[in-house]
């Protein structure tokens, strides 16, 4: 998966060379660091990588692996830059641990039926958190996000309020499954820390706002980790 997002990645920089050279010099490309053929090389080494990597673990996790792909290049290709740009991050994401989980076990446990709907929510926060980063600069250069379609504040709001979903229906599957009251708490406290970070980057700042997407990306990361480690014992 890593090798997957590597070259998602690297995609996603080739395309953006040229607007990248005006508004953001310092990424590998307008920097002179590597070329576009370099770029797109590493992208293709990266995804035959991934899927050979993959293959080992049978036809599920071959097929979820070309799936990502599909989804990444969907997003550099087409959808970036426009305003359903939010839709390769919320089906994209709740991919990532059914491929961990389906690589090393054949199949899913039935908590999967609620951690993939929460998946599904936090692509979606995070895809409104990114766009947030960059919305100013969008606006300036007429392209439009799912940040800009929606407006500042109402997409600050329903990526928070996505956020605080998730947060519940984490502590609230655990407290159901009677886990433990410090289980149920170590769950809770983890996930108010996107709900904090999407909060604290209210103020107009790029930079600040580029922290917060990060914080709220490691803290969804974390909170699943801890989540399907308490819910599996």
């Amino acid at each position: 998966m890593t090798a997957l997002q590597l070259g998602i990645g690297a995609v996603n920089d080739v395309v953006d060379a040229p607007h990248d050279a005006g508004h953001k010099a310092g990424k590998p490309i307008p920097a002179g660091l590597v070329t576009p053929r370099i770029g797109r090389l590493v992208a293709l080494a990266a995804f035959t990588l991934g899927l050979a990597l993959a293959a080992p673990s049978g036809p599920i996790a071959i097929g979820l692996a070309a799936a990502v792909i599909a989804i990444g290049l969907a997003y550099d290709l087409r959808l970036k830059g426009t305003a359903w740009s939010w839709l390769p991050f919320a089906v994209g994401i709740p991919l990532l641990p059914v491929f961990g989980w389906a690589g090393a076990t054949g199949g899913l446990a039935p908590m999967f039926a609620i951690l993939l709907p929460a998946a599904v929510a936090g692509g979606a926060a995070l895809a409104i958190a990114n766009g947030l980063v960059d919305v100013d600069r969008d606006r300036a250069a007429g392209v439009s996000s799912v940040a800009v379609a929606l407006g500042e504040g109402s997409a600050r709001a329903i990526g928070i309020a996505l956020l605080v979903a998730i947060a519940v229906a984490a502590g609230g599957s655990v407290a159901a499954l009677d886990r433990g009251g410090p289980a149920t708490l170590v769950v809770g406290v983890i996930g108010c820390v996107p709900i904090v970070a999407a909060w604290l980057a209210r103020p107009a700042d790029p930079r600040r706002r580029e922290m917060a997407w990060r914080a709220e990306a490691v803290g969804l990361g974390l909170l699943a980790v801890a989540w399907i480690e308490v819910v599996a014992r």
